[in-house]
């Protein structure tokens, strides 16, 4: 058994353990955590370089670069993505405790890689689609593997802070990666593509520098499978007797709600911020009427290469900022709180943010909303996973982390579609724009998407009505139910908030009954 791994039963108790101080939880991380971090900050850097700028991308009209398709049809395409990512990991994450960590984030980051070249090859709606859905297959492999070193590499004492900077490095690459494809993307959308793959090859590189946790214990367990010292039961039987347990599956149940509220922001948040939020107005508190033209101040805000604006990926990166910057601070604030605890006042705040964003479309209160929005993330995000891995027998960690994605892969699916078809139904310009238009006169045939094609329908309505884009915005807005789609996921987040109180009464009751 390794220095790392639990020592006794009382190290999978339900049973909240006392953590570390800030400080020594520091001190006490190992050199294989923070390789496995930085592994996860190159994995994450790539990803969300295209996941962050894929609404863009995707809704943007044919004559921008773009694709040209709507988000109810880009819907599509989050739905399969968050599907495929979700639902693998399910099966990968006993393959990864069965046959090693390491081989199997190799693997991912292959896959990752053709991924990333084939959205750069077929610059089309069905290259990007066939891209997707291998980053889906290539993330679903890799999140297992990685996450199952970083149990094997910490322990319950500092696993509160294990996790929260883990999450903080993970941030870097999150706030690092749409920067650089906001940059290429003023070139061409290809280069995108092609620097994020060039990016997650360093992962091959990183894979050499350290040794897995616990490897003896895996190829021993593996010999004596193979000798007939040890009967081995199949993946399916094993995953179904650790599911049966109740405390896990009501666990997964309630997360399932709340994973179809929180994703809502990344999903939808740019095209929210394209549409309906005037930048301008920050940068002009920032630096005056005239903006700037520092070139790192471009870089590091997300500006537009004008410098009067900020891209949605500026706005939509403060989320990663923030976490990047005082995720440990937080992770030393929540572990002085029961997990559930974190976890219902970190969605109590999410809930506060979508709120703010469904009333107003403020530049600054999107920026207000963003920075709530991070701190509630911060409280119970890496909570989510910690829990988990913290209760989960000790030769079952890759396994639990994958039933992890179940209610990622109910919840996250779900919102892929519905999130932007309700964005479609109440707050998209385009179709606020050709609405406009038939009520001023012109026929259905006139604007439908035969004769303005997607994303043009804004453009038109100006040159139509030869008012200002600004003040076409303004009576678009407040004549229409833009922050419905915002306030349906607030519901959602305050029924999870409810059942993930309840459920830490019930564990606390379990816990008393198991030490007494």
């Amino acid at each position: 058994m390794s220095e790392n791994e639990p020592s006794s039963p009382k190290s999978n108790t339900l049973k909240d353990v006392k953590q570390l101080g800030l400080w020594a939880s520091l001190a006490s991380l190992s050199y294989v955590f923070w390789i496995v971090g930085g592994m996860e900050m190159i994995e994450r850097l790539a990803y969300y370089g295209v996941r962050t700028v894929s609404t863009i991308y995707a809704t943007r009209p044919a004559s921008e670069g773009g694709l040209g398709v709507t988000m109810a049809t880009f819907g599509w395409l989050l739905f399969t993505w968050n599907l495929v990512q979700s639902l693998v990991p399910i099966f990968t994450g006993g393959i990864s405790d069965r046959y090693g960590y390491k081989e199997t984030i190799a693997a991912s980051t292959a896959v990752k890689c053709i991924g990333y070249l084939v959205m750069a090859w077929i610059p089309t709606y069905t290259g990007f689609f066939i891209g997707a859905i291998l980053l889906a297959f290539g993330t679903a492999i890799f999140k297992p593997g990685i996450q199952g070193t970083l149990i094997k590499a910490s322990t319950r004492e500092n696993s509160s802070m294990a996790w929260g900077v883990f999450y903080q490095t993970v941030n870097i690459g999150g706030w690092i990666g749409p920067l650089i494809a906001l940059q290429m993307r003023h070139l061409s959308w290809t280069y995108v593509f092609y620097a994020n793959a060039a990016i997650i090859c360093l992962n091959f590189i990183l894979l050499l520098t350290y040794k897995e946790p616990g490897k003896e214990e895996r190829l021993e367990r593996r010999r004596k499978i193979k000798a007939g010292e040890l009967k081995e039961e199949s993946l399916v039987v094993e995953s179904m007797k650790e599911l049966v347990k109740p405390h896990l599956w009501v666990y997964l149940v309630i997360f399932s709600v709340w994973w179809f509220m929180f994703p809502m922001l990344w999903d939808v948040l740019p095209k929210f911020v394209d549409d309906w939020v005037d930048t301008r107005v920050i940068v002009s508190t920032l630096f005056g009427p005239d903006g700037t033209q520092n070139g790192v101040i471009h870089f590091l805000m997300g500006m537009k290469q004008n410098g009067l604006e900020i891209e949605p990926e500026g706005i939509v990166n403060i989320n990663a900022l923030m976490i990047m910057l005082t995720c440990f601070l937080f992770a030393g604030l929540s572990a002085k709180m029961r997990a559930t605890t974190s976890l219902f006042v970190g969605t109590l705040l999410v809930v506060g943010a979508l709120t703010l964003l469904g009333l107003y479309n403020f530049a600054w209160i999107c920026v207000g909303a963003m920075v709530v929005f991070s701190i509630g993330e911060m409280l119970a995000s890496p909570k989510y996973s910690e829990f988990l891995g913290n209760i989960a027998p000790p030769d079952k960690k890759a396994m639990w982390i994958g039933f992890s994605q179940a209610p990622i892969l109910i919840g996250w699916t779900l919102e892929g579609k519905i999130g932007p078809q309700l964005y479609h139904m109440f707050s998209s310009k385009d179709v606020l724009a050709r609405e406009l238009m038939m009520e001023r006169g012109l026929s259905e045939e006139a604007v439908s998407e035969a004769s303005i094609p997607v994303g043009e329908a804004f453009q038109k309505l100006v040159e139509f009505t030869g008012e200002s884009p600004e003040s076409l915005t303004h009576l678009l807005y407040h004549s229409n139910n833009v922050g419905y789609t915002w306030f349906v996921f607030s519901i959602v987040g305050v029924i999870s908030a409810a059942m993930i109180y309840s459920y830490g009464l019930w564990i606390k009751k379990l816990s008393d009954n198991e030490t007494s």
